[in-house]
Formats: structure tokens, C-alpha cells, sequence
């Protein structure tokens, strides 16, 4: 495949000015009429000494800080009290071994560590040893934690 001096330069241009492969090799059709293959397309901008930009990476917000954990939704209210019993949060750093972990506080003030390990297994780790949240309470971190995954995709 020959391109003239005059399409080479036009080529040389497209490319640095951002197409995309498949674009250009568009282009060269509709342009020059010559449909070549996209494995051509390769060779022919290798030969022509242009290298593509690769495409700009989506813009993402910054990130939380690693000590900081991120505020999860708000807890369910108790009826007619408007007040939460539980609270919970995600670690924007994991624990080890985990997919996901966080902290929760329950109605009686109790704190623990819970995570969702490699293989989607759902944990609970007090921070007194032997204390067990009362059934609501596990009802209420459930149904926050559902909430929390959903946002994340999960």
C-alpha cells in the first residue's frame, strides 16, 4: 500500500491529532478509498513513524484519605423516634483478606469491625470479646450493609 507524500502528511496529522485506529482506518477509506484491514492499519502507522495517543482517562474525584473511614447512608430510624440505633461505616482501606470491611456501632453503644472476606463471606469482629449485638440490631447492620453494597455495585 503507497500512499503519496500528500496523504502521508494527512495521516500523520490524523493520528497525532488523536484518532482512534479504527477511525483512521475509516478515514483512509472514505478519504484515499483504500480499505485495508486493521492489522494493515498497525503496519501502516508504524510505517508512517506515528505513535497513537492513548485515550484520556476518566476524571475521578479524589481520593478519602487512608486513615478516614467513609460515612455510610444513614441508619434506619426507629419507629416514630427518628433516632438510629445502628451506624456504620466503610474503610476506604481494607483489612487484609477482606473485599470489603467497615465498623459498626449498635444501639447499646458496642462497637465491632465487619467484613466481607475473599470468598463472600460476611464476619463480625467486637471489640469486647464475646459480646453478641441483640437480634435487631443485626436486622438494622444488615440492612445498612445491603444498602452500602448496592451504592459500591455489589
Amino acid at each position: 500500500m503507497q500512499l503519496t507524500a500528500e496523504q502521508q502528511a494527512s495521516a500523520r496529522q490524523w493520528i497525532a491529532d488523536g484518532m482512534k485506529l479504527s477511525d483512521f482506518q475509516r478515514r483512509l477509506e472514505s478519504d484515499f478509498g483504500l480499505r485495508i484491514t486493521y492489522m494493515d492499519v498497525r503496519l501502516l502507522v508504524d510505517d508512517l513513524k506515528v505513535v497513537p495517543k492513548d485515550p484520556e482517562p476518566p476524571k475521578t474525584p479524589a481520593a478519602p484519605s487512608v486513615l478516614d473511614p467513609v460515612p455510610a447512608a444513614p441508619a434506619a430510624a426507629e419507629p416514630g423516634t427518628g433516632l438510629s440505633k445502628v451506624s456504620v461505616t466503610t474503610d476506604a482501606v481494607m483489612h487484609p483478606g477482606t473485599m470489603i470491611s467497615g465498623k459498626a456501632t449498635f444501639s447499646d453503644g458496642q462497637k465491632a469491625v465487619w467484613y466481607v472476606d475473599q470468598t463472600g463471606r460476611m464476619g463480625l469482629a467486637p471489640e469486647t470479646k464475646g459480646y453478641r449485638p441483640s437480634r435487631e440490631d443485626i436486622e438494622e447492620l444488615n440492612l445498612l450493609l445491603d444498602r452500602e453494597f448496592a451504592k459500591m455495585g455489589m
